[in-house]
């Protein structure tokens, strides 16, 4: 009886099975198998073509002694902390506005949302446009009279990382806005009619009920961004080409740079397996949380 059971069973929704054929290949074969080739080649001395010379773990200790590897790794630190709290803070509290049943919501959300469409590149060129001292904020205030007025933070290697930290908030900020205005929605109205019934103010039921109840929410948005943190890379480059000096390298350009203008593609390599370890100190715990938390719940 279970015998012909189990083949009704693996033939259930076939078409569907059929169709996620291609998708699994391709993950298993470009990116895993991708991936487990970038691992074994970066404990190689690999130059302009890999080669199978192992060298144990020189290749790390060549990474980790290099300056420009540590700068870059500082500079993402910073920038992915406060890029994490703004883009969260400013996200929610825009979808907290926009919940408030406003006339034309449709099209605010719409220009709120409108920057995530447009690439890191477009957005690092207008960027670098607006914030050139030469015709950009500082040059229409002086031009209006302040003629002390300072503003440019891409040519001052102290204030560079808050500079592409503004461009990166106006790129995601509508994103994130839009994932938080959803689980506000998915908040059931009964909720908000028993505390306004018990007369609690609306920032204490925000504080002690929305945003507890939010917390897959808060996570899925947290993995998201932080994921585009780690591999940041057009839009530095967009704006500021790492400069000046090495006051805003990321991770990713120094990949990019040992890999194709170096041609060392050992230390490349190397790099790229740090930039993944990272994700995957990002993906685990929330895997774990939504996955793992679920079933000893």
């Amino acid at each position: 009886m279970a015998a012909t059971k189990r083949p009704g069973r693996l033939l259930r929704n076939l078409n569907g099975k059929i169709a996620a054929v291609p998708m699994i290949l391709t993950t298993l074969v470009v990116f895993l198998g991708g991936t487990l080739w970038t691992v074994l080649y970066s404990f190689t001395n690999s130059k302009l073509l890999p080669r199978t010379n192992f060298v144990g773990f020189d290749q790390y200790e060549r990474l980790w002694a290099s300056s420009r590897w540590n700068t870059s790794i500082e500079n993402l630190l910073i920038y992915g902390v406060f890029s994490l709290v703004f883009t969260i803070s400013v996200g929610f509290v825009l979808a907290v506005l926009m919940d408030q049943k406003i006339r034309f919501e449709d099209t605010f959300r719409t220009i709120m949302l409108y920057p995530f469409a447009l690439s890191f590149i477009v957005t690092g060129l207008v960027w670098q446009w607006i914030l050139n001292p030469e015709f950009g904020i500082q040059h229409i205030v002086r031009s209006m009279g302040w003629e002390s007025f300072v503003f440019s933070p891409l040519t001052n290697p102290d204030l560079v990382l808050y500079g592409l930290l503004i461009a990166g908030l106006w790129q995601g900020t509508g994103f994130v806005m839009c994932i938080m205005l959803a689980g506000l929605r998915g908040i059931d109205e009964d909720i908000w009619k028993a505390a306004r019934v018990d007369g609690i103010p609306a920032w204490k039921t925000y504080t002690i009920i929305i945003i507890p109840m939010m917390r897959p929410v808060f996570i899925t948005t947290l993995v998201l961004v932080a994921s585009g943190i780690i591999k940041l890379y057009d839009l530095v480059v967009a704006q500021t080409s790492g400069g000046p000096g090495t006051a805003s390298q990321v991770p990713a350009m120094y990949v990019y740079d040992y890999m194709f203008q170096a041609q060392n593609l050992g230390q490349g390599f190397a790099a790229s397996t740090m930039m993944l370890l990272s994700v995957l100190i990002v993906l685990i715990p929330w895997a774990y949380l939504e996955f793992g938390g679920k079933k000893h719940g």
